[in-house]
This record gives C-alpha cells, sequence and structure tokens, in this order.
C-alpha cells in the first residue's frame, strides 16, 4: 500500500499528524497497534494532564477543538443534570488532575468523528490492530515500513510514502530503520543539565503504569489473588517511606513521605472542583484526583457510583525498562499484574477511615477501559525513545529556577507551545521523583529533525528532548501539537519539494512554514499580555 503520509501508529500524536496530511489534501496511512486510536487519552487511559491556561490559550486549535468535540458529546448523548449542562467548562469527572476529566471511550467517538469524513473519500486508511516489525532504508531516507497484525503475526503488509512519521508509543521505527537515538538518562557532561547525573544511563527510564477504572458499590465485588501478591505487599523501595502498597508515598516535589486519603464517592459538588495545579496538585484524595466520572454531573440514578480512574504511585512499575531489553513482554505482564495486586490490596487490607481495612465494593470497570482484562488496553508509557535530533531541548532551557524572570528560551524556528513541570516518575535506575518547575516553554523545529535521515519524522514523544525534558514534553496537549507539526511538515515539503532540514534552515522557507502554522491554529509564542 503507498500514501502521500505514512504514520505509524494511531496514538495523540498520530492522530494529531494524520488530521493534519488529510486536511492538506494528503492521501495518509494510519496504522496503530491497540483496538482504540488516541493511546494515552484513550487506550491507556490517562485523563488529560494540561497546564493552567488551557482554556484560554496555550493548545493548538484543533487540540481544542478536540476538547470541545468532548464536552459536546457528553452534552448530546449523556444525562447530564442542568446545572452541569450549562457548565462552560463542563469537567464530566469533576476531577483535580485536569479541567477536563472524561471516560476514554468518549475521547476514542470523537477521534473517530474527526477523522470519519477522510474514511469516506478513501484518502485515509486505517490498519488496526498492526505494529510495525520491520523497515526498508536507501541510505538516508527510509523507503518502507512493512506492518504485521497484532493478533496473526504472519499477516503483513508493506507500506511506502515519500514521508514517514513515527508516532508509536516508544518510537518503534528508529531502531527498524536505523535512525540515531537515545535513551534513558544523559550525563550531565554531555546536556549541562543540573538534574543529569555524572555519567549517562541508558537504560535508567521512568516507570511505566497500567490504568484501570474503578467504581463503588454495594457487595462484594474482589478479584482472585493475583499470584505474585505476596510479592508485591512485602515490596518496600529504599526511597519510598513505606511499602509501595501503601497509602504513604514521597511527594514528587518535596520528597517528603505523606499519606493520602481515599474516600469512594464523596458527596462532593463537582462544580466547586478548581483544577489548578499552580493551587492544589490535587492528589489529597486519591478518588477524586483522577475521577473520569463525577455522579452529581449526571441526573439521579443515571450513575450507582462515580467512575474513577488509578494512575495513582503504587501502581508505577520500575523494575526494568521495557525499551530495548530481551524481556519487554514479560515486564509489561508484571506491570499488570502489580496494578490487579495494588487493587486486590484495596478490596482486602488497604485501611480505612473508620479503621477497617479493605474495601470490598471496588469494582473493576473494564467496560471504561475496553479491555477483557478490565485493566487498560496498553501501558501508559511515560518515556520514549527519543531521535538524535539537529537540536536537543535541555532541562536550562524551561527550568523555572535556571531560567526565572527570563521565562523559558525563545527558539526562532518554533513550532509549538506547551506548559508543564519537568515531571518525572521514579525510574528504573532507582531514582526518586524528580520534579522541577518549569516555565511555558516553545517547542523547536529542530527537535523533530533527526541528525541524519531525510524523510523520517517523530510525532510524538520521541523528539530531541532529554530524559529530564520530556518530563514537560510527554504530555497531552504537546504530543498533540508535535504531531499536527510533523504532519503538516510532511505536506510542506511534498508542495515545495525541499526537504525538512531544509525548511529549518532556510530563513525563507522558515518563515513560510511558520505562517502555515499560524493559519492552522498553531500557536507559536505564549502571549504577552499590555494595556492600551
Amino acid at each position: 500500500m503507498r500514501a502521500d503520509v505514512l504514520v505509524v501508529g494511531g496514538g495523540l500524536g498520530g492522530v494529531a499528524a494524520a488530521l493534519a496530511a488529510l486536511r492538506a489534501g494528503r492521501s495518509v496511512i494510519l496504522t496503530e497497534e491497540f483496538d482504540w486510536l488516541g493511546g494515552q487519552l484513550t487506550s491507556q487511559a490517562v485523563p488529560p494532564d494540561e497546564h493552567s491556561w488551557v482554556e484560554q490559550f496555550g493548545v493548538t486549535a484543533s487540540y481544542r477543538a478536540l476538547r470541545t468535540g468532548i464536552r459536546d458529546y457528553y452534552r448530546r448523548h449523556y444525562p447530564l443534570t442542568e446545572r452541569s449542562r450549562g457548565w462552560t467548562d463542563l469537567n464530566p469527572g469533576a476531577g483535580w488532575v485536569s479541567r477536563l476529566c472524561h471516560e476514554p471511550r468518549v475521547a476514542v467517538a470523537v477521534l473517530e468523528e474527526m477523522l470519519a469524513p477522510y474514511r469516506g473519500s478513501g484518502r485515509l486508511t486505517v490498519l488496526q490492530p498492526y505494529r510495525p516489525v520491520s523497515a526498508a532504508c536507501d541510505g538516508d531516507r527510509v523507503t518502507g515500513v512493512t506492518v504485521g497484525h497484532r493478533d496473526r503475526p504472519d499477516e503483513l503488509v508493506e507500506l511506502t510514502a515519500p514521508y514517514v512519521l513515527d508516532a508509536t508509543e516508544t518510537g518503534e521505527l528508529l531502531p527498524l530503520a536505523g535512525v540515531e537515538y537515545v535513551t534513558g538518562f544523559e550525563s550531565r557532561e554531555s546536556t549541562g543539565e543540573p538534574s543529569a547525573p555524572a555519567e549517562a544511563q541508558p537504560m535508567n527510564m521512568q516507570a511505566v503504569s497500567v490504568c484501570f477504572a474503578l467504581d463503588h458499590v454495594d457487595g462484594d465485588h474482589t478479584i482472585d489473588r493475583p499470584a505474585r501478591y505476596d510479592f508485591w505487599r512485602d515490596y518496600k523501595p529504599d526511597f519510598w517511606g513505606d511499602r509501595l502498597l501503601s497509602w504513604r508515598s514521597p511527594h514528587p516535589r518535596t520528597l517528603e513521605i505523606v499519606e493520602r486519603s481515599f474516600t469512594p464517592n464523596p458527596d462532593d459538588d463537582p462544580l466547586a472542583v478548581n483544577a489548578d495545579q499552580r493551587l492544589n496538585p490535587g492528589d489529597g484524595n486519591l478518588w477524586t484526583f483522577r475521577r473520569i466520572a463525577a455522579r452529581r454531573n449526571f441526573v439521579d440514578g443515571a450513575y450507582a457510583s462515580d467512575i474513577t480512574l488509578v494512575n495513582w504511585p503504587m501502581i508505577d512499575y520500575f523494575e526494568s525498562p521495557v525499551i530495548d531489553v530481551p524481556n519487554a513482554s514479560w515486564h509489561l505482564s508484571q506491570a499488570r499484574e502489580l496494578s490487579y495486586s495494588v487493587l486486590y490490596w484495596m478490596q482486602t487490607e488497604a485501611p480505612r477511615p473508620d479503621g477497617g481495612a479493605g474495601f470490598p465494593g471496588l469494582r473493576l470497570r473494564g467496560d471504561v477501559t475496553g479491555s477483557a482484562d478490565g485493566l487498560a488496553q496498553a501501558p501508559y508509557i511515560r518515556e520514549s525513545r527519543r531521535i538524535r535530533a539537529e537540536y536537543t531541548v535541555v532541562e536550562q532551557d524551561l527550568s523555572l529556577a535556571v531560567r526565572g524572570a527570563h521565562g523559558a528560551v525563545s527558539y526562532p524556528d518554533s513550532i509549538g507551545v506547551g506548559m508543564y513541570r519537568i515531571d518525572l516518575h521514579p525510574s528504573t535506575g532507582g531514582d526518586n521523583y524528580i520534579d522541577v518547575g518549569s516555565c511555558p516553554f516553545e517547542i523547536p523545529l529542530g527537535a523533530l529533525i533527526p541528525q541524519r535521515v531525510e524523510n523520517l519524522l517523530p510525532a510524538g514523544k520521541n523528539i530531541g528532548t532529554t530524559h529530564v525534558t520530556n518530563g514537560s514534553y510527554r504530555l497531552h496537549p504537546v504530543e498533540w501539537n508535535v504531531g499536527e507539526v510533523a504532519g503538516l511538515l510532511a505536506d510542506f515539503c511534498l508542495e515545495r519539494g525541499e526537504s525538512p532540514r531544509a525548511v529549518r534552515d532556510t530563513p525563507r522557507l522558515l518563515a513560510d512554514f511558520q505562517d502555515r502554522l499560524t493559519a492552522a491554529g498553531v500557536e507559536l509564542r505564549w502571549p504577552q499580555i499590555a494595556g492600551y
């Protein structure tokens, strides 16, 4: 099969890339390994992690359309109360982590709506569930990618396109195509980063997590005791301050050992939730932290319980990386086993506020995550392989401690904006949280240009960041922005007969491309407001 643009990976970056190229008139092949498009927003079941100004500015127009579409979907199809229906910035889950917490399936529906006209016209072909198995190259160009069916590995399809975008969760095309890349922690000598170690640690990567959804209803819904439950119940990381399976864990910003509460179905007012990470990280009561359905947003009786999404400290699996290791599938299975063990512990042994133990009414909601085994379809991958790029974003480009009142570095080749603290979860090298204040930052085009390969572009978390700055660039709106720009860049290069490298290196081409981005609703700079 052949198209103008091949997008391998149907997560947020992949969908954004496909949409951008399709809207520009290109034909696109989009592949995805899991049953749902949308990646961390859907198959990984992670509610959006966004900055505090998301309702006003700081995201692309198409990402804003996705958010609006999710709210409109609830208004069209869900039995909202009149009060919640009239809530302009509707937060269906009233979760504290984000101003828009919602059930993953709603995002799937909206993404499919956005893609539907291009499927109908025949300009978009979606191969699902397919994963890349090999790539062919001619010098510095990728000439083809072979994908295999996830469940029938002998079913192969050969794909070709002038431009190939790697939007996979782990940068899977990079080793297949021989693209130079980095993993794990770079050394302080190579990056100059205050938070980097003296020597590089390529196998030191952030934890992965297998999320799951829960409600709390009458009855005993305790799952079977997991096979390795005893191991995880007794597991006590050196830096954790208690067993991993407990309500106690390090505070990400201070590393002080804190105890969080857990109270299912508090009778709180959804409209009173102010999900602003500047004011409150929101994780005091884990139930409301990533809640994705607040029953009081809906008419009486519609929901027997809130639904909460478990992406909490105790499900972080940092025993081993799952990238560039021979037993990655085993470790992913152990990450799932950890999540089951956390659930079983909550159902049977977790301390309750009344002095008792266990919450047997907790019910696994695999129907919400679309998975037969009850957990999210896919693991939440925080850190990918990253291209060796023309420009690598480093900590001192955006660290609030380094930049202060100067703000983040402004790049002449900016192709978008983002904002999130440098937020690194415990890692496979034994590191605790690394959580550093960040300035609102820009995304440089140079971070999307491989040092050698000419027609492969990263379209997700595999851009030229470091282990440290990945902590800011890995979140939902930035991944979408990167993917959207990769799709627009492929179209621009096809139209002009130029390479991505030439676009960055030629002032006239760069200015024209940035104008194209602005016209498409991509913000290149953070606003500076002045009186008049």
